[in-house]
């Protein structure tokens, strides 16, 4: 987590980290959480620092990623730690529900594909395991709502992240209320939605006090880290593009002006989650750094001591295409032993080290065309440039490999694309920016971006593996 002051003079912006916390799921009461009670502490860390650089805010707001939550009790109080979405609990709510509301009629009532951790299914899981926890004058908050409630925000969720639920109507951005009856979840526990790029309440007054300052306005911004990410992307002003926001997973859409809800969407993956200024986002997840992240966590806690400069050297020197994999496996969500895992999927228990990260790099490489092209085909569009925005970006051998696979320039920046489109909304919510499209054209102002031209060579040699990878996806 981090804390990131924006300043906005005139066109451009700057922005400055002034605080950075780990954040991993832990163990608490027998379920992969979150631990709410630091995270807050280390929010108002974070604010602390930020008013020691500047003597003014003019405004804060918090992203997150999707789909967790917190419940809260009558007095406003957290009922327990959050449960984290890669804890197996939704195994079995997630079979239990489709025998109740089939998956297909899910996706054509939320528009959301279908992934077990999605909202719908943890909270089916929550009611079988402590239905006390939902009962009237409790109220759940998904995670950046909550964590704003903390500092004094309002106590709604923002439309962004609850597009991630599975239970949101996804034209009228409310709750969709017959598919939570049909789901046996009570409408007592949904809170308000709020717009993005809106008033979300003030600073707390015990904070005010604390910090000797007065009542900073907090704003509702596309909560969900994507959707902010998503804000950030420097799209051009004219002409088609497609984008990919590589984080721990790597979210790859494109924007549109309504739902595209269709059978040919479910089936290829692809979900409608909600924008700013109206947008939806049409995007499919792939696993994406995840799995450097497990694997470098594993090679380290071995005395191996790797930076993700060196697991890039190590791929880097090998063949491309020797070992291939489904990125996407069900094996690969939860946190483990991710090069063994590599190694079972790619049926070569013998792998090298280097192997295994180039297997990775490739694979990535491999499925991210693939969901391009069904992309294309199913917007019937052809893009000839692919902009690629957050923290994946500084990975420049993937950058190098994706321009190689798709056969077209990939355009990568800004690197801090979420805390971007976070203070960019922060400034539309204000009126320091009239729009999107005038928050856009600051990215473009204010940041560099980085170009990778196809290699001819390494594009024919990806076109010889497609066959073979879309056999690993069957």
């Amino acid at each position: 987590g981090r804390a990131i002051i924006g300043t906005l003079n005139g066109s451009k912006l700057e922005l400055k980290e002034v605080h950075r916390f780990s954040n991993a799921p832990v163990q608490h009461d027998g379920a992969i959480s979150w631990d709410y009670p630091r995270l807050c502490q280390e929010l108002v860390n974070g604010l602390g620092k930020a008013l020691e650089h500047t003597k003014q805010l003019d405004g804060i707001a918090i992203d997150t990623w999707g789909v967790d939550y917190v419940v809260f009790d009558a007095d406003k109080k957290a009922v327990r730690w959050p449960y984290n979405y890669r804890d197996p609990r939704t195994e079995k709510s997630t079979v239990k529900l489709w025998a109740k509301v089939p998956a297909d009629e899910i996706y054509r009532a939320s528009g959301i594909q279908k992934m077990n951790f999605n909202t719908i299914y943890q909270l089916c899981a929550h009611m079988d395991e402590h239905p006390e926890d939902l009962t009237d004058g409790h109220i759940f908050l998904h995670m950046p709502d909550a964590l704003e409630f903390a500092l004094g925000g309002d106590f709604n969720t923002e439309y962004t992240i609850a597009s991630t639920s599975s239970l949101i109507d996804p034209a009228t951005k409310q709750w969709h209320w017959e598919l939570i009856d049909r789901c046996g979840l009570p409408r007592s526990i949904f809170p308000e939605i709020a717009a993005p790029a809106s008033c979300g309440g003030v600073l707390k007054a015990e904070l005010q006090e604390k910090f000797g300052c007065g009542p900073i306005p907090i704003w509702k911004v596309g909560s969900h880290d994507t959707a902010s990410a998503v804000a950030a992307v420097p799209a051009p002003e004219t002409g088609n593009w497609a984008y990919l926001s590589a984080g721990t997973w790597a979210l790859l859409g494109a924007e549109l002006n309504a739902p595209s809800i269709t059978e040919a969407g479910q089936n290829a993956g692809f979900t409608n989650e909600g924008g700013l200024d109206g947008k939806i986002r049409f995007l499919t997840n792939i696993m994406g750094s995840w799995l450097f992240q497990e694997t470098r966590r594993v090679w380290n806690e071995a005395g191996q001591n790797l930076g993700f400069a060196e697991i890039s050297q190590l791929a880097s020197k090998e063949e491309l295409g020797k070992y291939l994999f489904n990125p996407n496996h069900d094996s690969l969500l939860t946190p483990g032993d991710m090069p063994s895992r590599v190694r079972n999927l790619c049926q070569k228990p013998d792998m090298t080290d280097g192997e295994v990260a180039r297997a990775i790099y490739d694979s990535l490489a491999c499925y991210f065309v693939h969901k391009l092209h069904l992309l294309e085909d199913l917007l019937n569009i052809k893009y000839s440039a692919f902009n690629v925005v957050g923290g994946g970006t500084q990975d420049r051998l993937l950058m190098q490999l994706t321009a190689d696979a798709m056969n077209i320039p990939v355009i990568a920046g800004p690197i801090e694309a979420t805390a971007t489109g976070n203070i960019l909304a922060q400034a539309i919510a204000c009126g320091a920016l009239p729009d999107l499209e005038a928050a856009r054209a600051v990215v473009r102002n204010s940041f560099e971006v980085i170009t990778y031209t196809p290699n001819a060579d390494n594009h024919a040699k990806y076109e010889q593996l497609s066959s073979r990878f879309l056999d690993l996806l069957k």
